[in-house]
């Protein structure tokens, strides 16, 4: 791959989290709250509201069908399976599409958000234009604590590189992608 369309795939999702990033803070500070759960973000339809109130939506399906593409595959080339399409999906004035999913797990995370930064159109592969954002209580988006209570955002480095070699890396997953980028400034190495 070419670095130059490497560096097109990072500018395109730094850009998608700069704007949730902004959006969460924006609406922390428009509900007086300390979290995201004090203001208000504590079910799915919660979420719903925060993302049409908060961004410019262009296309809305009930399912990540028809808002993302039919498959994606791993670094290695396997066809994931992983995830679940079946909840409510976002395209976004950037052609982002987004599929958000409250998810009230331990270690303070509270959402995660599979990202195609570029809506339906290829490569259609994790950790190139795919990827998925974990979403702290806290307001930090970060890679996933696995549920482990001990972990909360801001992840460590050596956490997120064990999280990338185990599942991005391998072909496994989509999580560890995100969290590599996040490592290496905003570059993708791999």
């Amino acid at each position: 791959m070419q670095n130059h369309q490497r560096k097109t795939y990072v500018t395109q999702l730094h850009k998608v989290y700069n704007e949730m990033s902004q959006a969460f803070v924006q609406y922390q500070n428009d509900n007086n709250a300390l979290n995201l759960k004090e203001a208000g973000l504590r079910d799915n339809n919660a979420v719903h509201s925060f993302i049409r109130n908060y961004f410019k939506v262009v296309q809305e399906c009930d399912t990540m069908d028809n808002c993302f593409a039919s498959e994606y595959k791993s670094l290695t080339g396997n066809v994931l399976t992983t995830y679940d399409k079946n909840y409510k999906s976002f395209v976004l004035a950037s052609g982002a599409a987004i599929r958000p999913m409250f998810a009230d797990i331990a270690g303070g995370r509270i959402m995660n958000i599979g990202i195609d930064i570029n809506g339906q159109k290829g490569p259609n592969v994790a950790g190139r234009d795919i990827f998925w954002f974990y979403v702290y209580n806290n307001g930090y988006i970060d890679d996933t604590n696995g549920a482990n209570a001990d972990i909360t955002a801001p992840l460590t480095n050596e956490y997120r590189e064990k999280l990338f070699e185990e599942n991005c890396e391998k072909g496994i997953e989509i999580d560890g992608c995100f969290g590599k980028i996040l490592n290496d400034n905003w570059e993708m190495t791999y």
